[in-house]
């Protein structure tokens, strides 16, 4: 093999698996966090969405997974949870 097809070859599985490694982001909204890269994005939903009342508390959880940039899956959903005095 030529010595420049071999240099351009290993410069692309070094692009390739740049592309894949994630940046992690932590969010203060109860527990969220996103690993996000250039091919792919997943996050894991822990959110506080707002509160009904003193006793009735909104969140939405689950997961979700983007392909560049479409989403290929996705069961985060809201609930309630209620408290008792």
């Amino acid at each position: 093999m030529d010595r420049r097809k071999i240099i351009k070859i290993i410069a692309a599985v070094i692009l390739l698996v740049a592309m894949l490694i994630p940046e992690v982001r932590h969010y203060k909204d109860g527990g969220t966090v996103e690993y996000h890269a250039v091919l792919y994005q997943v996050i894991s939903w822990h959110s506080m969405r707002g509160a009904e009342s003193v006793y009735v508390q909104i969140f939405y959880e689950g997961l979700e997974i983007k392909i560049l940039g479409i989403t290929v899956y996705n069961d985060a959903a809201e609930y309630e949870a209620r408290y008792c005095d």
